[in-house]
């Protein structure tokens, strides 16, 4: 595991985009794994930059996202189907035949998953996965559990993550309750990992998942085993493993 500590949002930002753009120089035809929530919207815009600029080429990337709420179009403004549209994939020139989002409106859990597991088997397989992190260690939408899930399973989201996501909603009863994700052998397929985390809210989670057991209590934990993960972190995401000596 390599870290690297960016002064604030923005130096992360433009850090994580350096390490995904050499994916995309040294790879053209990369399979990417993409996330969303307000972590990667700055890497992403860098990214946009420098497609403007002629610096990169996204016509023959191809790019899986984590997840999807269930029960939400991507025309809805909250899916994130959405959100990659609008923060990224509009943008630059990729091709949005390529660019693979679980589907929300697949009513029968068990197919929507096997079908996204068929997806991310037919393209080959993930080149880099970028994560996010959960303020309780979750990657994706797997939360802290008994057992690690392994492929693309419908989650009941847990309490925290549905009041953390209510501000994007007009009223609780419209957050969605269920999402499809990933699982944790999806993730650790990756070739690479990108793991991406700012602020203090951060940090218990990041030292618990770099420095304490693996366990699926910590779903990112998990990524000790990866060969080969990335971390880049602003200094306060890092705070608690750098008090601790570990940095």
């Amino acid at each position: 595991m390599i870290i690297y500590e960016g002064k604030d949002y923005q130096d992360v930002s433009r850090k994580a985009a350096n390490i995904m753009s050499a994916q995309i120089i040294m790879k053209p035809n990369a399979v990417l794994g993409l996330a969303t929530g307000s972590t990667p919207v700055g890497m992403y815009k860098q990214l946009i930059e420098w497609y403007k600029k002629g610096d990169l080429d996204f016509s023959q990337i191809t790019s899986v996202n984590l997840d999807e709420y269930k029960g939400l179009s991507g025309d809805n403004d909250q899916s994130y189907r959405y959100f990659m549209n609008t923060n990224l994939f509009d943008h630059v020139n990729i091709d949005k035949a390529r660019t693979h989002v679980p589907n929300g409106l697949e009513e029968d859990s068990d197919k929507a998953c096997a079908d996204y597991n068929e997806v991310i088997r037919s393209v080959g397989g993930i080149d880099m996965q970028l994560l996010g992190i959960g303020g309780n260690g979750h990657i994706g939408f797997n939360e802290p559990a008994d057992a690690f899930e392994k492929e693309t399973h419908c989650v009941d989201l847990t309490e925290s993550t549905i009041k953390a996501n209510a501000r994007f909603f007009a009223s609780m009863d419209e957050v969605p309750k269920q999402a499809y994700t990933m699982g944790i052998k999806n993730i650790m397929s990756a070739k690479k990992i990108l793991l991406v985390a700012t602020g203090e809210a951060k940090a218990d989670a990041l030292y618990k998942s770099f420095y304490g057991p693996v366990t699926p209590n910590v779903p990112a934990s998990i990524l000790q085993l990866h060969p080969d993960v990335t971390v880049v972190a602003d200094e306060a995401a890092l705070s608690l493993i750098r008090e601790k000596g570990l940095l």
